[in-house]
């Protein structure tokens, strides 16, 4: 019989994540001043760390300050630092500069970084090479290319607990330990991938995650185009005029580079979302297409963006030998846009936690570890939280603001008088209108108090056969003559995510074959694709004939590692695991 050593580490990180990479800074520099010993694994699905972070981002860098005092003469990767900061509503034709007092505070990004969340993760994972040459009591040991694909639990009852990481996708019976890291605490900074496996086993969400898709892309503008370093939008409105809600974001970085992208929830009536394709036509508006006439498409990609916030937050931030950081946690507030920040900070505080517990024995028991909930919720992440609390729920709760609000302003804004928008609401329901203005904005600024609130899955949101109440004519319907040069098909966009995977790869697991043929035929018979389809990010699912049936097949070769399909099925029959092996697209550079 075959014997293998049991690989274990004092602590165990999965995910290359920003989040995880403060914790093991701060882990480190505490055990430079104590002397406390350790060894530490952080384990990434991608082949190099970054790969797989696709975020650009205009971050408050205040929790990079404490972590690296002096990050700017270190080489910390700044794309620019924002000098204006806009928020437009798009029309089709035309825009409407909202004024600055109407806008909303979170928004006000003046002095924040523009960053390339890949390139600082990669920045992180060197620095933290360098950092452990002088720490001889430490041992850090990085795995890129070794994703998580099974958590590992030991014990009964109220001794379960988290052991470690499967991160081999079979095991040999005859050496069972082979393939698994374990770890005296484990950290989570993943999306899900596997975090979820332990909210279900300790029963720790009472209310679902709500989830968005963002799409991006990153340009090269044409020479001779004055430089937009420094300046970002965020806008509303066109495209995303059926009832979604979501918005686009455009921040100019150095080396006359733009990034352009739309994030869209996916808790959508309307089962044909297909965010790719919005994306393009987002990039058809004016507006936006003068900005990028000329230019050269770098980059492509999407990830998912926890939005839920305050009240989508599990019950216990930790259980008995694993916690949840950044986006496992769901720190993202979304009325601010804000969560590098958060994710950095859970980081943190919780290297201080593990720190102290390390030198106390390193018992990691859920009472142990209890301290690191209450640190999170009384400090900045518990406010900022608690006051965007009902963010998503303002605009969830009354469907006119998107259905027919929306749509109007924007036909104000595209007959070139904005007021005349908002004037055709009011004169048909003068006082509604005001009722639902203050109530939208006293919820969003969480003014209004309605106690607790419970989301639905974002998939029992959507309506087969739904149609927008005012269509616009031309949202992806263009064809032929009227495609604008900066316009990608979603087969072709797939290129510039640059996805490549092992052969054999079979990462999405479709449950039952004849529940997609029943959901096919129901979203048929509407006229409508299947949510999996339409919405997915990079042309993986599709409708095969088989003789007369019509069956769901992938193509995970296309595969981002998005997870939106997960998300959008309305039968919950499909999950996407992690890529092996270093598989999966390059975002480097989003």
């Amino acid at each position: 019989m075959t014997t293998t050593e049991r690989i274990e580490y004092d602590v165990v990180l999965v995910g290359g994540s920003p989040s995880n990479f403060a914790l093991a800074h701060r882990l480190v520099q505490l055990a430079k001043a104590s002397g406390v010993n350790f060894s530490l694994a952080i384990l990434e699905k991608s082949k190099e760390f970054g790969g797989h972070i696709m975020s650009g981002a205009v971050s408050n860098p205040h929790v990079i300050q404490k972590l690296f005092p002096n990050y700017k003469e270190s080489g910390f990767p700044i794309e620019g630092v924002c000098t204006t900061s806009d928020f437009k509503v798009l029309g089709e034709k035309h825009t409407w500069d909202v004024p600055r007092i109407a806008q909303p505070e979170g928004l006000h990004k003046e002095g924040y970084l523009i960053l390339s969340l890949s390139h600082v993760v990669y920045w992180m994972a060197n620095q933290l090479k360098e950092a452990v040459k002088d720490v001889p009591n430490v041992t850090v040991d990085l795995f890129p290319g070794f994703a998580a694909h099974k958590v590992v639990f030991e014990g009964e009852g109220d001794a379960k607990r988290v052991a470690g990481v499967q991160v081999v996708e079979t095991l040999d019976p005859a050496a069972p330990d082979e393939g698994i890291v374990y770890g005296k605490v484990t950290a989570f900074g993943d999306k899900g991938f596997v975090s979820q496996d332990v909210m279900a086993e300790f029963g720790l969400r009472d209310t679902p995650q709500v989830w968005s898709v963002g799409v991006k892309e990153t340009w090269q503008l044409a020479e001779g185009n004055p430089s937009l370093e420094g300046k970002v939008w965020h806008t509303m409105g066109y495209p995303l005029v059926d009832g979604s809600f979501g918005g686009g974001f455009i921040y100019g970085m150095k080396d006359n580079k733009l990034t352009i992208g739309l994030v869209i929830s996916l808790d959508s009536p309307n089962p044909n979302v297909n965010p790719q394709q919005r994306l393009q036509d987002l990039k058809a508006q004016p507006w936006v297409a003068n900005m990028i006439e000329g230019g050269k498409l770098l980059k492509y990609g999407a990830a998912l963006l926890p939005e839920g916030g305050y009240y989508s937050l599990p019950k216990k931030f930790a259980v008995n030998g694993g916690l949840f950081l950044g986006d496992a946690l769901g720190v993202l507030n979304v009325s601010t846009l804000a969560g590098i920040d958060k994710a950095m900070e859970s980081g943190y505080q919780a290297a201080g936690l593990i720190h102290d517990i390390l030198k106390s024995g390193g018992n990691f028991t859920e009472d142990a570890l209890a301290p690191y909930q209450t640190t999170l919720m009384s400090g900045f992440i518990g406010k900022d939280l608690k006051a965007g609390r009902y963010f998503r729920h303002a605009w969830l709760e009354n469907p006119k603001l998107l259905n027919d609000y929306l749509p109007k302003v924007l036909a104000g804004i595209d007959s070139g008088n904005w007021l005349s928008g908002f004037l055709s609401i009011g004169l048909k329901n003068p006082i509604g209108a005001i009722g639902d203005a203050i109530r939208l904005k006293g919820l969003m600024d969480g003014l209004i108090d309605i106690g607790p609130i419970t989301y639905k899955k974002d998939a029992q949101h959507i309506v087969p056969g739904y149609k927008p109440a005012i269509p616009f004519p031309n949202v992806g319907k263009r064809t032929g003559a009227s495609l604008p040069k900066s316009y990608f098909s979603r087969e072709d966009a797939v290129f510039y995510a640059n996805p490549k995977y092992h052969e054999g790869n079979e990462h999405i697991d479709e449950f039952k074959a004849d529940t997609c043929v029943t959901c096919i035929a129901k979203y048929d018979s509407y006229g409508q694709e299947t949510p999996c389809v339409s919405d997915c990010t990079a042309e993986v699912h599709r409708v095969d004939v088989v003789g007369d049936l019509r069956k769901h097949g992938m193509s995970l070769e296309n595969c981002v590692q998005c997870r939106t399909c997960e998300f959008v099925c309305p039968e919950e029959n499909l999950r996407v695991h992690a890529s092996a092996q270093g598989s999966g697209p390059d975002f480097m550079g989003l």
